[in-house]
């Protein structure tokens, strides 16, 4: 078989409604842990699995053209844009295009990683120049086979919307394209000049719109395989603890129960496996369980007691960043003419994705077949290769599409695929080897899943009357995420996981001191969607705008005034969310302030220029976003309308995080947040009115817009607030007003 072919499904029944959320327009999560130059748009020489145009394109004989991704997407609409890369050079009618997966085999993994990853905002950036070499690879082979049937010079053959063309004949791909397959793969290629695109460049809808639209679409959740049980988790209370005894009688006397057992959980912990026909008896069968739970000798988070415990880390200096930037000597900054020193609390956070988890395993004796959304289906292949002694090449990852992510599915434990083939393994020893899809309900993820470190920041910043900064020394105290994982080699130097500090100083020139503390808390922490920016680009935005306020200068000159010479992008970004939001020229009316903040993440820049003001009497007085004007650069724009949704999103997702009650709270080691009702999102209401994206034009190699329009978006609305009420912001999510 010369492709990869889509899983073999049975039909689903049609969903009941439509949902639309931030939660599941966009997602993703990574460090830039390997920020890795873009390869020179010049075709190199190789054979490598990731440049080989079989593993990538089918074309059926009818034209229809198949070409599939090597991430996974969940809703970023990378699957539409690595499409159109490759169809670009290969010169194929977009409307034959259609779209799928790759799995964990070589051929998929990132080509500057050398891993398979979604995440870090690295798709396009790292595949950019891959997928055009595929699709002219793909190209020249059609064209040679050709020449090769008609006996004629290739140099007089041209191709043209799906077909290729010689002075007496012509043929489409699909009569050429096993012939051509069978051809040598070229080494090198010549790709097209810039201004000859037709499809890089335009705004385009996804290729998988209408199943979105019209429910058709398939997710993780949704799979379906002859014979397959459902089974449901129920986990300790407490992180890591074990089942000290159980009695499951009143469970397995519930109609459609097949089997309960014990299953070894992430970190050593240890749960009870229900396995039935079906998601509902396995959830009533679960609630009939009596669990005695041992957790002595746990650590029990408690948010207040950590509050205190960081806060009081935070007056101490912890492991300098290794950066040189962030060892400065620092004069006594008490005897600077003007002085801010701030503490900064960021909570837990859920991804809080708009599909659960979900991971469907068909365990054999001789392989393992997995269906579900992965962000890292390599390391999960190892891990379930690990688990079940099965050589690596037997593990057999089908990556589906996801209904969000934000980090949740790319854990470094491979946490839920270790579990859910716990439960494939567990059920085989009870006798009873069947497909089993094992199934998160959100409180299962909201109250065990994995979450955004607890964070809080101590600032001492001296300055004088003109707002230059004479020292800042800074203090961060949160968890580390990779710490005891398989990045921690490269990711922790000197003490310090480069994912905390990240995106600190920028882009701003400041003679900066800066040190973190990695507690150890029994809480598991991961990436959340731009990881480390989430906190440190709200506390540079916030005082950099206290700084300009405390100087009386005007936010947007100050901020044009400190940044650093070589950041350009930004300082483009800066100016044209500035221009296109009337902010310099606008008079607004009474109660309504601008806020600003721009930073840069992931190597791609975006600003905000939010316009706000408060609704409300009293208690239920609060801050209402208006307008919401961002300007992104993110170099060469592929899909321009993808862009535009991802910033969107993201916008969304961060303002949920200013929101009343969007937090994890811990008391006694047990998350007190269930569920929505409980964690709040951002609902229709809370929406601006308008959200405009402007793009930078560039022409430069693109960079990632998965995470960059996340980190600006609440210290811009902040700094509105804090115009509107003269009190600043300090912990997330705000205080009453």
């Amino acid at each position: 078989m010369i492709i990869d072919r889509l899983p073999n499904l049975a039909p689903l029944g049609r969903r009941h409604f439509l949902v639309t959320s931030v939660a599941g327009l966009t997602g993703l999560a990574l460090s830039p842990w390997q920020a890795l130059a873009q390869p020179e748009a010049k075709a190199k020489p190789g054979q490598a699995p990731t440049e080989q145009p079989p593993a990538f394109v089918h074309i059926a004989p009818d034209g229809q053209t198949t070409i599939l991704c090597n991430r996974m997407d969940m809703g970023q609409g990378i699957e539409t844009a690595l499409a159109m890369i490759c169809a670009e050079e290969l010169e194929v009618e977009w409307s034959a295009v259609r779209t799928g997966f790759g799995n964990q085999k070589p051929a998929y993994v990132d080509p500057a990683m050398g891993m398979h990853l979604t995440g870090g905002s690295n798709s396009i950036k790292n595949s950019y120049t891959q997928y055009r070499e595929l699709g002219a690879r793909c190209r020249a082979m059609l064209l040679a086979a050709a020449a090769q049937a008609w006996g004629e010079p290739v140099q007089d053959l041209r191709s043209e919307r799906g077909r290729v063309i010689g002075k007496q004949r012509s043929a489409g791909y699909g009569e050429l394209f096993e012939a051509a397959m069978r051809l040598p793969v070229p080494e090198a290629v010549t790709l097209k000049p810039a201004a000859q695109f037709s499809l890089i460049g335009k705004p385009m809808g996804l290729k998988v719109a209408r199943a979105k639209s019209d429910g058709t679409q398939v997710y993780g959740m949704d799979i379906r395989l002859p014979g397959m049980k459902s089974a449901v988790i129920e986990r300790p209370p407490v992180f890591n603890g074990k089942v000290a005894s159980f009695d499951a009688s009143a469970a397995l006397a519930i109609p459609g129960v097949r089997a309960v057992f014990k299953v070894a959980l992430d970190r050593g912990g240890e749960g009870l496996a229900v396995v039935a026909d079906g998601y509902w008896p396995a959830q009533q069968a679960r609630k009939a369980l009596k669990i005695q739970w041992q957790l002595d000798g746990l650590g029990r988070a408690d948010t207040d007691q950590l509050r205190a415990q960081y806060l009081a880390l935070a007056n101490t200096e912890g492991a300098l960043v290794p950066d040189p930037r962030f060892r400065k000597e620092l004069p006594p900054l008490a005897k600077s003419p003007k002085r801010i020193v701030a503490d900064f609390v960021f909570p837990y956070l859920n991804h809080a994705q708009m599909e659960p988890l979900a991971c469907t395993v068909d365990l054999q004796p001789d392989a393992c077949t997995l269906h579900y959304a992965s962000q890292m289906p390599g390391v999960d292949a190892g891990a379930v290769a690990q688990q079940t002694g099965l050589p690596f090449d037997k593990v057999n990852i089908q990556v589906q599409m996801a209904g969000g992510g934000f980090g949740r599915r790319a854990t470094p434990t491979a946490e839920f695929v270790r579990e859910a083939v716990a439960v494939a393994q567990g059920l085989a020893a009870a006798g009873q080897r069947a497909p089993v899809k094992v199934i998160w309900s959100r409180e299962d993820d909201m109250k065990a899943g994995y979450y955004r470190p607890f964070t809080v920041h101590r600032a001492e910043i001296g300055f004088d009357a003109q707002g230059q900064v004479q020292g800042w020394n800074h203090r961060i105290v949160s968890q580390s995420i990779v710490t005891g994982s398989p990045f921690e080699p490269f990711m922790v130097k000197d003490g310090v996981d480069a994912t905390t500090p990240e995106g600190m100083g920028e882009p701003y020139q400041v003679p900066m001191r800066l040190s973190v503390h990695h507690p150890k808390v029994n809480v598991p922490v991961l990436w959340w969607r731009s990881v480390g920016s989430t906190h440190t680009a709200y506390v540079m935005e916030t005082l950099i705008d206290e700084i300009a306020q405390a100087t009386r200068q005007d936010p947007v000159a100050y901020r044009r005034k400190m940044i650093h010479p070589e950041a350009k992008r930004t300082l483009a970004a800066l100016n044209l969310a500035v221009e296109r939001s009337g902010y310099e020229t606008r008079k607004l009316a009474p109660g309504q302030a601008w806020g600003v903040a721009v930073h840069a993440s992931f190597e791609s820049v975006v600003a905000y220029v939010v316009l706000a003001t408060l609704e409300g009497k009293g208690k239920a007085r609060r801050p209402r976003l208006l307008e919401v004007h961002a300007g992104v650069h993110c170099n060469l724009c592929v899909n321009p309308r993808t862009v535009e949704a991802q910033v969107q999103g993201a916008a969304l997702m961060a303002l949920g995080t200013t929101l009343p009650n969007h937090r994890i709270t811990l008391k006694d080691g047990r998350v007190e947040q269930g569920n929505f009702d409980a964690y709040a999102m951002p609902r229709m209401a809370d929406a601006p009115q308008r959200v405009a994206v402007h793009i930078v034009p560039s022409q430069d190699a693109p960079t990632g817009m998965g995470e960059p329009g996340l980190p600006p978006l609440a210290p811009a609305l902040a700094n509105a607030v804090a115009r509107l009420t003269g009190r600043r912001q300090r912990e997330l999510p705000f205080a009453p007003l």
